[in-house]
């Protein structure tokens, strides 16, 4: 299987080494006008390796996973756990392309770093489809594959999945600009204090307002409505195929191994014959070669499996950019309508008419009106009030425009990096496909010419 590393060598001008074939994101040039309207231009621009250029990272670092190693320690209850850790590597390509071979920057990161990291990046650039982790556990897999997430072909493809989402943010041209990224990458101690400093846990959106948003907001962008749908039927359509994958899987294994009941019994066939003796044995041979074929194949297949994974949960992080503009668009609505209302209660002051039943109007009713002092000053707050709600409209409406025009970008460019990945995918797929049953003529035709030279 292949990674894509060679757009992203063209588009960036460097060279990433990583030790498992995977997908690589080529990284929009279009996406470099985004600004995070939460963090500052000098904050998203600043130069992180130190050069002065303000480049890409991909252009000053390469960057692998090249290990994962189990320890055993006390989490923070105090008790005994086992736990997998992943050595990290970074060189700078500078050195490298002075012809020097300098020894790689090292560290240690747990899972459950990397998934801080990405619910910092989630917070902080909520406008982005934040590359998805992979995951934490075995899903979809066929019944010989082991579920554990210690299991060492399991950890294995972690690995890969782990570097495959730093490739993805390192060749993001705003991700990769990110300072606590950088950090994550080469700041082994005290990471986790400076990503808690940036407060950004306070600025996350709860599950129970994004909620309340989806279904009460009036007039969401159409755009965004159709890309929430269009993820929900992708992981539907994804969660399909790997179950159907599974099963194949499955079936393809017995078909394989029943190859060496064939082996067996030709080569206890050749014992008792003379003249076909050889014949036999050698087709029994090819037998169970083919039968013991079949393990390197599902284990390719798993990674084929892995890509379609990494878009099953993209879509859960197309959802979290629809989710973050419902958001917005309903606060501003909430905003609107409390400036109509406030415009429409100093009508009601200036002309001494209630338009609609209110408690205010039944008081008035019933302890008689209020004095024109006490209206004019009332009607000299509702003044600042709404001078203020138009400001604020004004912001939310600014905001809610920068917002759909910067994630759209990104949207586009996830599109096309969406379409080429899973284009590529299923072609090495059918491919492979095609070579494992090139495979199976060739075993019978072997077999064939034994059995003819008997």
């Amino acid at each position: 299987m292949r990674r894509r590393l060679s757009q992203v060598q063209q588009t960036h001008d460097t060279t990433i080494y990583v030790s498992e074939p995977r997908m690589a994101d080529s990284g929009s040039e279009e996406a470099a006008v985004i600004e995070n309207p939460e963090v500052a231009p000098e904050e998203v621009q600043q130069d992180i390796g130190g050069t002065g250029d303000g480049s890409s990272l991909l252009k000053k670092m390469e960057i692998s996973v090249s290990e994962a190693e189990k320890r055993t320690g006390k989490n923070t209850m105090n008790m005994q756990e086992t736990y997998t850790v992943y050595l990290i590597e970074t060189r700078s390509v500078e050195a490298l392309n002075e012809g020097q071979s300098p020894a790689p920057d090292t560290l240690w990161r747990r899972y459950s770093e990397f998934e801080l990291l990405r619910n910092y990046l989630l917070v902080t650039y909520s406008y982005i489809v934040v590359p998805p982790l992979p995951e934490k556990r075995a899903e979809f897999v066929w019944h010989k594959l082991s579920a554990d997430n210690m299991d060492p072909d399991f950890v294995e493809r972690r690995r890969i999945g782990l570097e495959n989402f730093l490739l993805r943010i390192s060749a993001h041209s705003v991700l990769s600009k990110d300072n606590i990224f950088y950090l994550f990458l080469t700041q082994e101690n005290g990471w986790k204090d400076v990503v808690y400093d940036t407060g950004f846990q306070a600025k996350a959106d709860s599950r129970l307002k994004a909620l309340n948003a989806t279904f009460r907001v009036k007039n969401p962008e159409k755009r965004f409505t159709e890309l929430k749908h269009y993820s929900d039927e992708l992981q539907s359509v994804i969660s399909h195929l790997l179950r159907v994958r599974a099963r194949v899987a499955d079936r393809l294994y017995g078909v394989y191994k029943v190859h060496g009941n064939y082996g067996r019994v030709f080569s206890e066939w050749s014992a008792i014959e003379k003249e076909m003796g050889d014949g036999l044995q050698s087709a029994g041979h090819h037998m169970d070669a083919y039968a013991a074929s079949v393990d390197d194949i599902l284990e390719e297949e798993e990674h084929y499996a892995d890509q379609l994974k990494e878009y099953l949960f993209y879509s859960e992080a197309l959802r979290a950019v629809c989710r973050k503009h419902e958001l917005l668009q309903y606060e501003l609505e909430v905003t609107a309508l409390d400036l109509v209302s406030k415009k429409q209660q100093r009508e009601e002051l200036a002309t001494g008419t209630v338009r609609t039943f209110s408690l205010k109007g039944m008081t008035s009713k019933l302890f008689g009106q209020e004095t024109p002092e006490q209206r004019e000053a009332k009607l000299k707050v509702l003044e600042e009030q709404i001078t203020e709600g138009e400001e604020f409209v004004k912001s939310k409406t600014l905001e809610c425009e920068e917002y759909v025009q910067n994630s759209w970008i990104d949207i586009e460019r996830f599109k096309e990096q969406k379409n080429q990945d899973l284009k590529e995918a299923l072609i090495s797929y059918a491919v492979m496909q095609i070579s494992m049953c090139k495979k199976g003529i060739q075993v019978w035709t072997n077999a064939k010419e034994c059995f003819s030279k008997m």
